[in-house]
């Protein structure tokens, strides 16, 4: 009842909408209305109340609500349905545990905190409360489990295509997981994968984006390496817009990705926008740590690398880290 109440606020924002049209519009009486108006006020909406005029929503809090989110995105399957968490230990753990219960492909969990987000490789992802988007996407492509590193590059070229629109800045991507500005990490990319011998059950795709966090909201060991998009532009940046234009860009490619069968729009992305390609780079797994040339990614999204005896090989994502010679990039 609350999103439908929100959802005709939103529609006729530049007029007043009675008490009586919406409890009309919505079945219910004026006295339901006036307690959803008053939830929404107490969660930060700001709802001008005018007698015998009604109500008009004139300003919208920061939160990445899922009624709202659901209503601006109107989308054909991600995100046709988001769930929403004040704090959770990890969008990732939620995605799984839900897409282990059957819920559908395009299902988003969202959280204003994680206590426990993860990164790549076991490593730590310092999620605070309300100053970034922490999300993860359940999919069910029909694919073979060897393809579906494909997600993390698809995912790549929609963050990176989104923040673009948004914040019309050189945003970078770090092959394979990374969205970089000025040299330094504001976003990264953890896929996992549940399968059997030769089909996919579920793919868990998971975004952790730093957005409107100050410098001091970092831990000392990363501060050399990562940064906030506030940070970079110098202003708070609208966490549901930037949601919105990843989910929309991410749809467009990943429905490409499952209807034709390949992702070569999101690997032109990649290549485009990539800081990677044309370094030195430094490819560490646990055995060891070569130094190779970066010089293309294959059309299936691997890394291509001509190592110091002139040999060109694949790199797979998988274990491995890739980085600069002297810093992040």
């Amino acid at each position: 009842m609350k999103k439908n109440i929100l959802e005709a606020l939103k529609k006729n924002k530049d007029a007043f909408i009675s008490g009586e049209e919406l409890s009309k519009k919505i079945g219910v009486t004026r006295t339901a209305v006036w307690k959803h108006i008053k939830q929404l006020k107490e969660e930060g909406y700001e709802i001008e109340s005018v007698s015998r005029k009604g109500y008009r929503l004139t300003k919208e809090p920061d939160t990445l609500d899922a009624d709202v989110l659901e209503i601006e995105l109107a989308s054909k399957n991600i995100g046709s349905k988001i769930y929403h968490f004040e704090s959770i230990d990890s969008t990732n753990n939620m995605a799984k545990k839900m897409a282990s219960e059957g819920a559908a492909e395009g299902t988003i969990i969202i959280a204003e905190e994680q206590t426990g987000g993860r990164g790549r490789l076991g490593r730590t992802w310092v999620s605070p409360k309300g100053t970034g988007i922490w999300m993860s996407i359940i999919l069910r492509p029909n694919i073979a489990p060897t393809e579906a590193a494909k997600i993390t590059q698809i995912t790549a070229a929609a963050v990176a295509s989104g923040l673009r629109k948004i914040i019309g800045e050189d945003v970078g991507i770090k092959w394979p997981n990374d969205i970089i500005i000025h040299r330094k990490k504001v976003c990264g990319i953890l896929t996992e994968l549940s399968a059997e011998l030769n089909s996919v059950n579920y793919i868990v795709v998971g975004i952790g984006i730093n957005v409107n966090m100050d410098t001091k909201d970092f831990p000392e060991e990363v501060r050399r390496i990562a940064t906030s998009i506030k940070a970079c532009v110098g202003r708070t940046v609208s966490r549901k817009n930037i949601v919105k234009e990843i989910l929309h860009s991410f749809e467009e490619l990943y429905s490409d990705f499952t209807y034709n069968k390949n992702i070569k729009k999101s690997i032109e992305i990649c290549k485009k926008y990539s800081v990677t390609l044309g370094k030195e780079v430094k490819i560490k797994n646990k055995e060891k740590e070569v130094v190779a040339k970066a010089i293309d990614l294959t059309e299936d999204g691997q890394l291509l690398i001509k190592n110091q005896s002139g040999v060109i090989e694949k790199v797979f994502s998988g274990e491995v880290s890739v980085r600069g010679i002297v810093d992040y990039v």
